[in-house]
């Protein structure tokens, strides 16, 4: 039966704002793809990425324009790069495959019966101060993760450790980093019991990486997006973080997640801000993960209904109706 492809671009407030390092934003920008085979309608949510030269215009664009002859989850890792566009496309897939075969996407991933998770919660970037009162008010998760962004991050985090002096602490730098802060920075977070630093210098500026010792497991982001980016990571990342929207899909990732298990990295599945929706795949995807990430929902005024269901740090997996 011949598909049909409709998409829909979504704001959602975020609360508050969500600050990293390149700047902040109060809402999040997305798009739906819903696939069509006269029965069934699968979907699957993209945020596009204006690091990765995307715009909701552009994403929109490469989405309407997808050739839908014989379209499958390998035919569209042909006609697509990886990006958010053919992770939408990949996700609404899956999601399709299991609605209209009846099945699971968990049990297609082989995974039986999918679990909870516990995933880290985000403090957005601001004063040391501000961060330190954030991750109070965060306390009742289990690990929280920092955003950072270069000069003053190690009063940053030794003002979160001694708000928080027990709390599991990931930090992620979101290559704000440089040569002359690096070194302060590392001894702040072996002070401080960091447990993960994310992508401490730029994507491409990243070889002293190498040289240095990693006083924590240091995890590629920027410099990871599918399985062609892991031969450039060796000797300078101990982890990486795959995220749906990098890798241009659950296809890609799974993929991804087992070859770089294979060299011996840990696994970070992260997200970018967007709703269960976008969140549901990842889930799938992380049930084997070392560190989890996926609090996108979380950092909104409102989610999508039905969305995942959060009990404090943990991550319930996605019902059908949702996705998958």
């Amino acid at each position: 039966m011949s598909l049909s492809l409709d998409l829909a671009v979504e704001s959602w407030p975020i609360a508050g704002s969500f600050t990293i390092s390149r700047g902040s934003r109060t809402e999040a920008k997305v798009i739906v793809a819903h696939l069509k085979d006269g029965s069934h309608t699968g979907r699957g949510e993209c945020v596009p990425y204006p690091r990765y030269g995307e715009t909701v215009e552009s994403v929109a664009e490469q989405i309407r324009g997808v050739d839908l002859e014989g379209l499958d989850r390998e035919t569209l890792r042909k006609r697509l790069p990886a990006g958010a566009a053919r992770n939408a496309i990949d996700c609404a897939l899956w999601d399709l495959e299991a609605k209209r075969d009846g099945t699971s996407a968990a049990d297609r991933c082989g995974h039986m019966v999918a679990r909870p998770l516990e995933t880290a919660y985000t403090i957005s970037l601001g004063s040391p101060s501000d961060m330190a009162s954030a991750a109070h008010r965060a306390g009742h998760n289990h690990v929280l993760k920092l955003k950072l962004g270069g000069e003053g991050d190690a009063e940053r985090v030794r003002a979160v450790r001694a708000a928080m002096p027990h709390v599991p602490l990931i930090v992620d730098a979101n290559e704000s980093w440089s040569e002359h802060n690096i070194l302060e920075n590392m001894r702040a977070c072996a002070e401080s019991h960091v447990q993960l630093i994310e992508q401490p210098l730029p994507a491409g500026e990243d070889e002293m990486l190498r040289e240095m010792p990693h006083v924590a497991p240091i995890c590629a982001d920027e410099s990871l997006h599918t399985l062609a980016d892991l031969d450039g990571l060796t000797g300078k990342y101990d982890a990486v973080n795959v995220k749906l929207d990098k890798a241009g899909g659950l296809t890609e990732a799974l993929e991804l997640v087992r070859e770089a298990r294979r060299r011996g990295y840990l696994i970070m599945i992260g997200c970018m801000v967007g709703t269960s929706l976008a969140m549901a795949p990842a889930v799938i995807l992380a049930q084997d993960a070392d560190v989890v990430d996926l609090d996108g929902p979380l950092l909104l005024a409102r989610d999508r209904q039905p969305g995942l269901v959060y009990v404090g740090s943990l991550v319930e997996p996605p019902t059908p109706q949702l996705w998958g």
